[in-house]
């Protein structure tokens, strides 16, 4: 098979499906298939019209694809959009798809990144800020993906620690507004609860619920952000706070600590303070610090600068920040938020500006710009 051939072709067959009506994304994903497709076919029987045998491979992909994520849209309209608590229904179908799709030949993070794309419809963009990387490492991990398990029998479902792992990141996604996939991301979770007695299952419920419960008051009624802070605590879910505390309880009794147990502990404390003065930052601290050591995730210990910064000044959280990379997420907008409380408000107001730049999404964005611009003003009196 000539692959300089198939590389020649590649952006004409784009450019058919795009021109027929695909958007991009879309079609790159179809013809991308198709590629594999032709390393899988054409060895053994080659085309006589290389260009038009992908053309029709890749336009049957699209629309595969297109059937695919309507139907999945439909069975999302049909989930309530507030999770109700209490034993999960009968098991569907995609649940089983999840575990497909953390096939034993693949790394975990490959079959997380596949599964998010091609079960969970997270875009390219979404799952690659997920990982921290480019959006063109991600393609080429979720690439590769699909061609490691291009033929191969989907028999052997994958393990519980990926599906965990997608489960949480579509949750994120959802709770994020990007796409609206929080509530189904419960319904799947509390299935594999009712069906495996697992701690760390239990933890990641117990998570989604108390995050879940803050969602009505996480936005204003304009849609603008509001940080947890300032949140009316009267329009938090107290039911689904009693349940997630009730399943994460059970799930730390058994001594079996994981990272879903440790961050649902600390969401429960966020839960517990009927203030925000009166949250006990020194046990949230030292829960991110089991967390650090679990995961030893940067993003972890972003938050436990954070948490160092409430318990024991903001000094404190600026020594803690500055034994991290500056490139990461999040970081100019906490250390504009620990400068501001050190009263370094010059500084603050510039980081606030920088953070708002990178923001990666529109309600974020124009949150840490109201931040900056009312540090501005506020030093130009």
């Amino acid at each position: 098979m000539n692959e300089a051939l198939i590389r020649s072709l590649t952006p004409g067959v784009l450019g058919v499906l795009v021109r027929r009506g695909a958007d991009f994304a879309a079609a790159e994903d179809a013809v991308q298939d198709a590629l594999i497709e032709a390393v899988r076919v054409w060895p053994a029987d080659p085309p006589r019209d290389a260009k038009g045998w992908l053309v029709t491979v890749a336009w049957r992909k699209f629309l595969d694809a297109t059937r695919a994520e309507t139907a999945r849209r439909r069975r999302e309209g049909l989930v309530e959009e507030e999770p109700a608590p209490g034993p999960a229904p009968a098991v569907d179908d995609t649940l089983q798809l999840y575990f497909l799709c953390a096939h034993p030949s693949l790394t975990p993070s490959s079959a997380v990144a596949l599964t998010l794309r091609a079960v969970g419809g997270l875009t390219t963009r979404q799952i690659a800020q997920a990982y921290l990387v480019p959006e063109a490492t991600m393609a080429q991990r979720i690439s590769r993906a699909k061609r490691t398990v291009s033929g191969v029998r989907f028999d052997q479902p994958g393990d519980v620690a990926t599906v965990l792992r997608v489960l949480y990141l579509v949750f994120n996604e959802g709770y994020s507004g990007d796409v609206d996939l929080a509530a189904e991301a419960i319904r799947l979770t509390r299935q594999l609860a009712a069906a495996i007695d697992h701690p760390e299952v239990a933890g990641l419920l117990a998570l989604m619920l108390l995050h879940h419960a803050r969602r009505a008051a996480r936005t204003a009624p304009d849609g603008s952000l509001v940080p947890l802070a300032e949140q009316d605590r009267s329009r938090w879910d107290t039911k689904a706070i009693a349940e997630g505390v009730e399943i994460l309880q059970a799930a730390l009794a058994r001594d079996r600590l994981g990272e879903f147990q440790a961050q649902a502990a600390i969401a429960a404390l966020h839960a517990d303070a009927p203030t925000a003065e009166e949250t006990d930052w020194v046990q949230i601290v030292e829960w991110y610090d089991e967390l650090a050591g679990l995961t030893d995730s940067p993003v972890v210990r972003l938050n436990r600068a954070v948490a160092v910064g409430e318990a024991d000044g903001p000094r404190a959280g600026l020594a803690a920040l500055a034994e991290l990379d500056d490139s990461l997420p999040r970081y100019a907008a906490v250390a504009a938020y620990l400068h501001e409380r050190d009263g370094d408000l010059a500084t603050a107001a510039r980081l606030y500006a920088e953070a708002a730049h990178k923001a990666a999404n529109l309600a974020e964005r124009d949150y840490l710009t109201r931040q900056a611009a009312r540090l501005n003003t506020g030093r130009s009196h």
